[in-house]
Protein backbone atom coordinates (compact mmCIF):
# COMPACT_ATOMS: atom_id res chain seq x y z
CA UNK A 1 0.00 0.00 0.00
CA UNK A 2 1.31 3.58 -0.90
CA UNK A 3 2.07 5.56 2.09
CA UNK A 4 1.00 8.79 0.23
CA UNK A 5 1.42 12.39 1.48
CA UNK A 6 2.03 13.93 4.79
CA UNK A 7 1.66 17.54 5.09
CA UNK A 8 3.20 19.18 8.41
CA UNK A 9 1.45 22.32 9.09
CA UNK A 10 -2.44 22.90 9.23
CA UNK A 11 -2.38 26.78 8.46
CA UNK A 12 -3.42 28.33 4.69
CA UNK A 13 -0.39 26.52 3.03
CA UNK A 14 -1.01 23.15 4.25
CA UNK A 15 -4.87 23.54 3.83
CA UNK A 16 -4.61 24.23 0.54
CA UNK A 17 -2.13 21.70 -0.33
CA UNK A 18 -4.74 18.98 1.22
CA UNK A 19 -7.52 19.89 -0.25
CA UNK A 20 -5.70 20.58 -3.83
CA UNK A 21 -3.89 17.23 -3.78
CA UNK A 22 -7.66 15.69 -3.75
CA UNK A 23 -8.82 18.03 -6.05
CA UNK A 24 -5.95 17.14 -8.56
CA UNK A 25 -7.42 13.61 -8.37
CA UNK A 26 -5.24 12.20 -6.17
CA UNK A 27 -6.03 8.78 -4.35
CA UNK A 28 -3.48 8.17 -2.33
CA UNK A 29 -3.74 8.81 1.82
CA UNK A 30 -3.06 12.22 2.75
CA UNK A 31 -2.18 13.14 6.55
CA UNK A 32 -2.57 16.68 7.66
CA UNK A 33 -0.71 17.78 11.03
CA UNK A 34 -1.35 20.37 13.09
CA UNK A 35 0.03 21.93 16.41
CA UNK A 36 -3.06 23.80 17.46
CA UNK A 37 -6.40 21.43 18.45
CA UNK A 38 -8.39 23.57 16.31
CA UNK A 39 -9.71 22.82 12.42
CA UNK A 40 -7.58 24.95 9.53
CA UNK A 41 -8.65 28.77 10.11
CA UNK A 42 -7.75 31.75 8.08
CA UNK A 43 -5.13 33.93 10.11
CA UNK A 44 -6.33 37.85 8.37
CA UNK A 45 -9.72 38.13 10.81
CA UNK A 46 -7.78 37.34 14.06
CA UNK A 47 -6.37 41.11 13.87
CA UNK A 48 -9.44 42.86 12.52
CA UNK A 49 -12.98 40.93 12.66
CA UNK A 50 -12.42 38.28 15.01
CA UNK A 51 -11.06 40.69 18.09
CA UNK A 52 -14.40 43.14 16.99
CA UNK A 53 -16.67 40.23 17.15
CA UNK A 54 -17.92 40.59 13.47
CA UNK A 55 -16.90 37.51 12.79
CA UNK A 56 -17.18 34.27 14.55
CA UNK A 57 -15.48 31.17 14.32
CA UNK A 58 -17.52 29.54 12.09
CA UNK A 59 -16.63 32.70 8.98
CA UNK A 60 -12.96 31.91 9.97
CA UNK A 61 -12.90 28.19 9.61
CA UNK A 62 -11.24 26.77 6.63
CA UNK A 63 -13.87 24.08 6.45
CA UNK A 64 -16.26 22.10 8.50
CA UNK A 65 -15.31 19.13 10.33
CA UNK A 66 -17.06 17.33 7.39
CA UNK A 67 -14.78 18.26 4.49
CA UNK A 68 -11.78 16.19 5.83
CA UNK A 69 -13.81 13.47 6.45
CA UNK A 70 -15.52 13.47 2.77
CA UNK A 71 -12.46 14.30 1.20
CA UNK A 72 -10.34 11.83 3.14
CA UNK A 73 -7.58 13.98 4.65
CA UNK A 74 -6.61 12.16 8.32
CA UNK A 75 -6.54 15.76 10.08
CA UNK A 76 -4.02 15.25 13.05
CA UNK A 77 -4.68 18.11 15.74
CA UNK A 78 -2.57 19.16 18.67
CA UNK A 79 0.68 17.02 17.53
CA UNK A 80 3.75 18.12 16.04
CA UNK A 81 6.42 16.66 14.05
CA UNK A 82 9.63 16.76 15.66
CA UNK A 83 11.51 14.48 13.04
CA UNK A 84 12.21 13.90 9.70
CA UNK A 85 13.82 10.41 9.03
CA UNK A 86 14.60 11.22 4.93
CA UNK A 87 16.59 7.41 4.59
CA UNK A 88 13.27 5.63 5.67
CA UNK A 89 10.67 8.64 4.25
CA UNK A 90 8.85 9.17 7.74
CA UNK A 91 8.21 11.76 10.06
CA UNK A 92 7.99 11.49 14.50
CA UNK A 93 5.33 12.57 15.75
CA UNK A 94 5.37 14.12 19.02
CA UNK A 95 2.57 11.53 20.55
CA UNK A 96 4.59 8.96 19.62
CA UNK A 97 4.19 7.19 16.03
CA UNK A 98 6.01 7.33 12.82
CA UNK A 99 4.60 7.98 9.82
CA UNK A 100 5.37 7.27 7.02
CA UNK A 101 5.29 9.37 3.59
CA UNK A 102 5.68 9.27 -0.52
CA UNK A 103 5.66 13.05 -0.31
CA UNK A 104 6.13 15.19 2.39
CA UNK A 105 4.98 18.84 2.29
CA UNK A 106 6.45 20.98 4.88
CA UNK A 107 3.89 24.12 5.54
CA UNK A 108 5.63 24.96 8.90
CA UNK A 109 4.60 28.73 8.92
CA UNK A 110 6.14 30.97 11.17
CA UNK A 111 6.36 32.14 14.62
CA UNK A 112 6.73 35.33 16.53
CA UNK A 113 9.77 37.91 16.41
CA UNK A 114 10.33 37.91 20.60
CA UNK A 115 11.20 41.60 21.17
CA UNK A 116 14.50 41.23 23.37
CA UNK A 117 14.10 44.03 26.34
CA UNK A 118 13.62 44.18 30.06
CA UNK A 119 10.13 43.91 30.85
CA UNK A 120 8.80 41.61 27.99
CA UNK A 121 7.42 38.49 29.69
CA UNK A 122 5.34 40.69 32.15
CA UNK A 123 1.98 39.97 32.54
CA UNK A 124 0.23 42.34 29.86
CA UNK A 125 2.46 41.96 26.57
CA UNK A 126 1.31 39.49 23.95
CA UNK A 127 2.02 38.80 20.69
CA UNK A 128 -1.03 37.99 18.04
CA UNK A 129 -0.61 34.80 15.28
CA UNK A 130 -2.47 32.00 16.06
CA UNK A 131 -5.91 31.93 17.43
CA UNK A 132 -5.39 31.40 21.04
CA UNK A 133 -3.57 34.81 21.50
CA UNK A 134 -5.96 36.43 19.46
CA UNK A 135 -8.71 35.22 21.65
CA UNK A 136 -6.08 36.71 24.86
CA UNK A 137 -6.16 39.67 23.13
CA UNK A 138 -10.05 40.46 22.69
CA UNK A 139 -10.25 39.33 26.16
CA UNK A 140 -7.28 41.67 27.35
CA UNK A 141 -9.11 44.27 25.67
CA UNK A 142 -11.87 44.60 27.27
CA UNK A 143 -10.64 45.61 30.43
CA UNK A 144 -7.50 47.33 29.00
CA UNK A 145 -7.89 51.51 28.70
CA UNK A 146 -4.33 52.26 27.60
CA UNK A 147 -2.65 49.86 24.74
CA UNK A 148 0.54 50.11 23.36
CA UNK A 149 1.36 48.73 19.95
CA UNK A 150 5.30 48.02 19.24
CA UNK A 151 5.63 47.84 15.77
CA UNK A 152 4.39 49.75 13.00
CA UNK A 153 3.94 47.06 10.10
CA UNK A 154 0.76 45.52 8.83
CA UNK A 155 0.07 43.50 12.35
CA UNK A 156 0.61 46.41 14.41
CA UNK A 157 -1.58 48.69 12.54
CA UNK A 158 -4.26 46.30 12.40
CA UNK A 159 -4.15 45.66 16.20
CA UNK A 160 -3.98 49.48 16.92
CA UNK A 161 -6.87 50.08 14.32
CA UNK A 162 -9.04 47.71 16.23
CA UNK A 163 -8.00 48.35 19.50
CA UNK A 164 -8.88 52.52 18.69
CA UNK A 165 -12.40 51.57 17.19
CA UNK A 166 -13.34 49.76 20.69
CA UNK A 167 -12.84 53.32 21.86
CA UNK A 168 -9.52 52.64 23.66
CA UNK A 169 -6.40 54.61 23.99
CA UNK A 170 -3.58 53.24 21.53
CA UNK A 171 0.09 54.58 21.32
CA UNK A 172 1.72 53.34 17.87
CA UNK A 173 5.83 53.24 18.38
CA UNK A 174 7.35 52.21 15.05
CA UNK A 175 11.87 51.80 15.48
CA UNK A 176 12.10 53.07 11.50
CA UNK A 177 11.57 56.30 10.13
CA UNK A 178 7.92 56.09 9.00
CA UNK A 179 5.15 53.23 9.43
CA UNK A 180 4.72 49.84 6.90
CA UNK A 181 9.18 51.08 5.49
CA UNK A 182 9.64 47.73 4.12
CA UNK A 183 6.82 47.47 1.73
CA UNK A 184 5.32 50.78 1.03
CA UNK A 185 6.50 54.46 -0.54
CA UNK A 186 6.71 57.75 1.93
CA UNK A 187 3.67 58.74 0.67
CA UNK A 188 2.08 55.78 1.96
CA UNK A 189 3.51 55.28 4.93
CA UNK A 190 2.61 59.12 5.35
CA UNK A 191 -1.31 58.57 4.75
CA UNK A 192 -1.57 55.57 6.90
CA UNK A 193 0.38 57.71 9.99
CA UNK A 194 -2.58 60.57 9.30
CA UNK A 195 -4.88 57.74 9.21
CA UNK A 196 -4.64 56.53 12.13
CA UNK A 197 -4.06 60.35 14.20
CA UNK A 198 -6.81 61.22 12.31
CA UNK A 199 -8.37 58.58 14.25
CA UNK A 200 -7.20 59.67 17.76
CA UNK A 201 -4.20 57.35 18.29
CA UNK A 202 -0.84 58.26 19.05
CA UNK A 203 1.72 57.76 16.46
CA UNK A 204 5.35 57.52 17.15
CA UNK A 205 8.48 56.60 14.41
CA UNK A 206 12.15 56.36 15.35
CA UNK A 207 10.96 54.90 18.71
CA UNK A 208 14.15 52.97 20.23
CA UNK A 209 11.62 50.68 22.64
CA UNK A 210 14.34 49.92 25.72
CA UNK A 211 12.00 48.56 28.77
CA UNK A 212 8.26 47.65 29.67
CA UNK A 213 8.11 48.56 33.27
CA UNK A 214 5.83 46.93 35.02
CA UNK A 215 4.00 46.55 38.68
CA UNK A 216 3.60 43.58 40.53
CA UNK A 217 4.14 41.88 37.72
CA UNK A 218 2.00 43.58 35.25
CA UNK A 219 2.99 45.72 32.21
CA UNK A 220 2.49 49.26 33.50
CA UNK A 221 4.40 51.95 30.74
CA UNK A 222 6.65 51.36 27.86
CA UNK A 223 10.12 53.37 28.17
CA UNK A 224 12.60 54.60 24.69
CA UNK A 225 15.36 55.31 25.36
CA UNK A 226 14.76 59.07 24.69
CA UNK A 227 13.59 58.55 27.99
CA UNK A 228 9.76 59.23 27.19
CA UNK A 229 7.44 56.58 29.08
CA UNK A 230 3.92 55.61 27.30
CA UNK A 231 1.00 54.00 29.98
CA UNK A 232 0.38 50.61 29.12
CA UNK A 233 -1.69 48.20 30.78
CA UNK A 234 -1.73 46.18 27.09
CA UNK A 235 1.43 46.04 25.19
CA UNK A 236 1.28 44.34 22.03
CA UNK A 237 4.18 43.31 19.65
CA UNK A 238 4.06 43.32 16.25
CA UNK A 239 7.99 43.30 14.97
CA UNK A 240 8.05 40.20 12.65
CA UNK A 241 7.87 36.40 12.61
CA UNK A 242 10.96 34.06 11.98
CA UNK A 243 10.22 30.77 9.88
CA UNK A 244 9.97 27.36 11.39
CA UNK A 245 13.04 25.78 9.39
CA UNK A 246 14.56 23.94 12.14
CA UNK A 247 12.62 20.88 11.58
CA UNK A 248 14.00 21.00 7.67
CA UNK A 249 17.73 21.84 8.66
CA UNK A 250 17.75 19.33 11.33
CA UNK A 251 16.84 16.85 8.93
CA UNK A 252 20.07 18.33 6.44
CA UNK A 253 17.55 19.66 4.28
CA UNK A 254 19.09 23.19 2.66
CA UNK A 255 17.86 26.39 4.82
CA UNK A 256 18.57 30.04 4.30
CA UNK A 257 15.91 32.64 5.32
CA UNK A 258 13.35 29.70 5.40
CA UNK A 259 13.22 26.54 3.96
CA UNK A 260 15.30 26.82 0.67
CA UNK A 261 12.96 25.69 -2.52
CA UNK A 262 13.71 25.35 -6.28
CA UNK A 263 11.16 26.67 -8.28
CA UNK A 264 9.24 24.00 -8.27
CA UNK A 265 9.05 24.14 -4.46
CA UNK A 266 11.26 21.08 -3.74
CA UNK A 267 13.55 21.09 -1.71
CA UNK A 268 17.15 19.65 -1.64
CA UNK A 269 15.50 16.30 -1.16
CA UNK A 270 13.45 15.88 -4.35
CA UNK A 271 10.66 13.75 -2.36
CA UNK A 272 9.93 16.61 0.13
CA UNK A 273 8.47 20.41 -0.62
CA UNK A 274 8.23 23.28 1.43
CA UNK A 275 5.60 26.07 0.82
CA UNK A 276 4.15 29.19 2.63
CA UNK A 277 5.76 31.44 5.13
CA UNK A 278 8.31 28.96 5.91
CA UNK A 279 9.78 28.49 2.20
CA UNK A 280 12.72 30.39 0.45
CA UNK A 281 11.88 30.28 -3.18
CA UNK A 282 13.15 32.32 -6.53
CA UNK A 283 10.40 34.67 -7.36
CA UNK A 284 10.26 36.07 -10.77
CA UNK A 285 9.20 39.08 -9.52
CA UNK A 286 12.15 40.12 -7.08
CA UNK A 287 14.34 38.22 -9.62
CA UNK A 288 15.91 36.83 -6.32
CA UNK A 289 15.03 34.52 -3.55
CA UNK A 290 12.36 35.63 -1.12
CA UNK A 291 10.27 34.55 1.83
CA UNK A 292 6.58 35.83 1.41
CA UNK A 293 4.12 35.89 4.02
CA UNK A 294 0.78 35.93 2.63
CA UNK A 295 -2.19 34.38 2.41
CA UNK A 296 -2.19 34.55 -1.64
CA UNK A 297 1.43 32.85 -1.32
CA UNK A 298 0.00 30.30 0.99
CA UNK A 299 -2.58 29.26 -1.41
CA UNK A 300 -0.59 29.36 -4.59
CA UNK A 301 2.36 27.40 -3.08
CA UNK A 302 -0.24 24.71 -2.03
CA UNK A 303 -2.18 24.37 -4.68
CA UNK A 304 1.33 24.22 -6.91
CA UNK A 305 2.90 21.43 -4.94
CA UNK A 306 0.02 19.12 -5.08
CA UNK A 307 0.19 19.67 -8.60
CA UNK A 308 3.56 18.53 -8.93
CA UNK A 309 3.10 15.54 -6.39
CA UNK A 310 -0.08 14.48 -8.44
CA UNK A 311 1.97 14.54 -11.14
CA UNK A 312 1.77 18.24 -13.13
CA UNK A 313 4.31 19.97 -12.56
CA UNK A 314 5.10 23.51 -13.48
CA UNK A 315 7.28 26.28 -11.99
CA UNK A 316 5.89 28.95 -9.82
CA UNK A 317 5.18 32.21 -10.77
CA UNK A 318 2.23 33.64 -9.00
CA UNK A 319 2.26 37.39 -9.07
CA UNK A 320 2.63 38.15 -5.50
CA UNK A 321 -0.26 40.21 -3.95
CA UNK A 322 -1.03 41.25 -0.06
CA UNK A 323 -3.78 43.01 1.54
CA UNK A 324 -4.27 45.28 5.08
CA UNK A 325 -7.64 46.32 6.42
CA UNK A 326 -7.54 49.11 8.93
CA UNK A 327 -10.27 51.23 9.91
CA UNK A 328 -12.45 51.46 6.71
CA UNK A 329 -9.64 51.75 4.42
CA UNK A 330 -8.19 48.52 2.59
CA UNK A 331 -4.38 48.69 0.99
CA UNK A 332 -4.04 45.63 -1.84
CA UNK A 333 -0.62 44.93 -3.04
CA UNK A 334 0.39 43.34 -6.02
CA UNK A 335 3.76 42.56 -7.00
CA UNK A 336 7.23 43.73 -4.96
CA UNK A 337 8.25 46.95 -4.84
CA UNK A 338 11.37 46.65 -3.28
CA UNK A 339 14.01 47.89 -4.87
CA UNK A 340 11.67 50.55 -7.04
CA UNK A 341 13.50 53.75 -8.53
CA UNK A 342 10.75 55.96 -9.09
CA UNK A 343 7.04 56.04 -8.08
CA UNK A 344 3.78 57.85 -9.42
CA UNK A 345 0.26 58.00 -7.93
CA UNK A 346 -2.92 57.68 -9.62
CA UNK A 347 -6.50 58.94 -7.57
CA UNK A 348 -6.25 61.38 -4.94
CA UNK A 349 -4.89 60.65 -1.72
CA UNK A 350 -6.98 63.65 -0.07
CA UNK A 351 -10.04 61.70 -0.77
CA UNK A 352 -8.54 58.20 0.72
CA UNK A 353 -8.87 56.89 -3.26
CA UNK A 354 -5.61 56.61 -4.79
CA UNK A 355 -2.73 53.92 -6.24
CA UNK A 356 1.25 54.19 -5.94
CA UNK A 357 2.83 52.76 -9.17
CA UNK A 358 6.39 51.41 -8.32
CA UNK A 359 8.76 51.57 -11.41
CA UNK A 360 12.80 49.74 -11.81
CA UNK A 361 14.37 50.60 -14.98
CA UNK A 362 11.17 51.85 -16.24
CA UNK A 363 9.69 48.56 -15.75
CA UNK A 364 6.52 48.19 -13.54
CA UNK A 365 7.00 46.44 -10.60
CA UNK A 366 4.44 46.62 -8.12
CA UNK A 367 1.06 48.62 -7.16
CA UNK A 368 -0.66 49.62 -4.50
CA UNK A 369 -3.77 50.60 -4.09
CA UNK A 370 -5.80 52.04 -1.48
CA UNK A 371 -9.59 52.11 -1.91
CA UNK A 372 -9.20 51.71 -5.14
CA UNK A 373 -10.20 47.66 -6.09
CA UNK A 374 -10.34 48.34 -9.68
CA UNK A 375 -6.54 49.46 -9.96
CA UNK A 376 -5.77 46.40 -8.23
CA UNK A 377 -6.89 43.70 -10.32
CA UNK A 378 -5.97 45.53 -13.32
CA UNK A 379 -2.12 45.69 -11.70
CA UNK A 380 -2.52 41.94 -11.41
CA UNK A 381 -3.08 41.75 -15.08
CA UNK A 382 -0.27 43.92 -16.01
CA UNK A 383 2.63 42.71 -14.12
CA UNK A 384 1.68 39.02 -15.04
CA UNK A 385 1.71 40.07 -18.69
CA UNK A 386 4.77 42.04 -18.09
CA UNK A 387 3.01 44.99 -19.73
CA UNK A 388 4.62 47.88 -21.21
CA UNK A 389 3.62 50.33 -19.01
CA UNK A 390 5.33 54.29 -18.64
CA UNK A 391 5.38 56.29 -15.58
CA UNK A 392 3.40 58.84 -17.53
CA UNK A 393 0.92 56.40 -18.47
CA UNK A 394 0.37 55.30 -14.91
CA UNK A 395 0.14 58.21 -13.48
CA UNK A 396 -2.83 60.14 -16.04
CA UNK A 397 -6.45 58.52 -15.50
CA UNK A 398 -7.50 58.57 -18.72
CA UNK A 399 -5.30 56.16 -19.85
CA UNK A 400 -6.84 52.83 -19.97
CA UNK A 401 -4.52 50.93 -18.48
CA UNK A 402 -6.52 47.17 -18.63
CA UNK A 403 -6.16 48.24 -22.31
CA UNK A 404 -2.61 47.87 -22.03
CA UNK A 405 -2.09 44.62 -20.38
CA UNK A 406 -1.00 41.64 -22.69
CA UNK A 407 -3.65 38.58 -22.79
CA UNK A 408 -2.43 35.39 -21.35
Amino acid sequence: MAAGCVIVGAGQAGFEAAAALRAEGYQEPITLVGEEPHLPYQRPPLSKGYILDTQGMDEIELRPTQFFADHRIDLVTNDRVTAIERAERRVRLASGPAKSYDALVLACGARNRLLPIDGAKLDGVVYLRTLDESVAVKQRLKDAADIVVIGGGFIGLEIAASARSLGKSVTVLEAQPRLMPRVVAPLVSSFYDALHTGRGATVVCEASVCEIAGERGRARSVRLASGVSYPADLVVVGIGVVPNAELARDAGLETGNGIAVDEYLQTSDASIYAIGDCAEHPNPYANARVRLESVQNAADQGRAAAAAIAGRRAKYNAVPWFWTDQFDVRLQMAGLSQGYDEAVTRGNPDAQKFSVYYFKQAALIAVDSINRPADHIVARRLLASHAPVTPSQAADETVNLKSLSVPG
